[in-house]
């Protein structure tokens, strides 16, 4: 089983999610795609999430595939569930918990705290959604970088601006079951789609 974890307000339509399922079906390879929110963003949580993929995997052996704070959960999970055979992250947001306030600055994560909730762009539906912030004190209580002792295949873009590639290189760093390549793109790595399933092909030995 593999499942695919798309990432922050993103869904199942992704343009990397679709890619990669007409990829794995020409392989006659069902590649799961579920939508980590479950209809409800607003209330959305890195602990919701997770029980997501601990409900489809039901306990049986599965790789991952998972794209910026899916790729984060994707290594979670790994690290907290030992039948997960291998992962291949793209871009993933490790240390979500602290980069926030990078990403919003001070005074809107002052505001969002106090109003209780912020909005953003949800590329999934095309519109604006609001999004509690629990998730937030959520992410807090997890580890920045999970101790995956898994097979890795990471890819990264050197030009991303939403989650730094250094962040990738620091995690695979003391990691030997960590390949990490660096790609010249952005953080939506859709102008490396095929360079990345070349080499996902000989890692989920198609």
């Amino acid at each position: 089983m593999i499942i695919y974890l798309h990432g922050f307000a993103s869904g199942p339509g992704s343009k990397k999610a679709q890619f990669l399922h007409e990829r794995f079906r020409s392989h006659r390879i069902e590649l799961l795609v579920p939508d980590l929110s479950e209809g409800d963003f607003e209330n959305l949580t890195l602990t919701k999430q997770l029980r997501v993929i601990e409900r489809l995997a039901d306990g049986r052996p599965v790789s991952l595939i998972g794209s910026s704070m899916g790729g984060y959960l994707a290594a979670l999970y790994a690290a907290r569930h030992r039948e997960v055979e291998r992962l291949l992250l793209l871009a993933p947001a490790f240390g979500l918990s602290r980069r926030w306030a990078e990403w919003l600055g001070e005074d809107q994560m002052s505001a969002w705290k106090q109003l209780g909730y912020h909005s953003f762009f949800h590329y999934g539906e095309g519109r604006e959604r609001r999004l509690s912030y629990g998730i937030v004190e959520d992410a807090a209580h997890y580890e920045d970088f999970p101790d995956v002792t898994q097979p890795v295949l990471l890819f990264h873009g050197r030009a991303d601006t939403a989650v730094p590639c250094a962040l990738s290189e620091e995690f695979a760093r003391w990691r030997p079951n960590v390949q990490l390549t660096l790609l010249e793109d952005g953080h939506e790595l859709t102008g490396s789609l095929e360079t990345i399933w070349t080499a996902a092909r000989g890692f989920f030995g198609l």
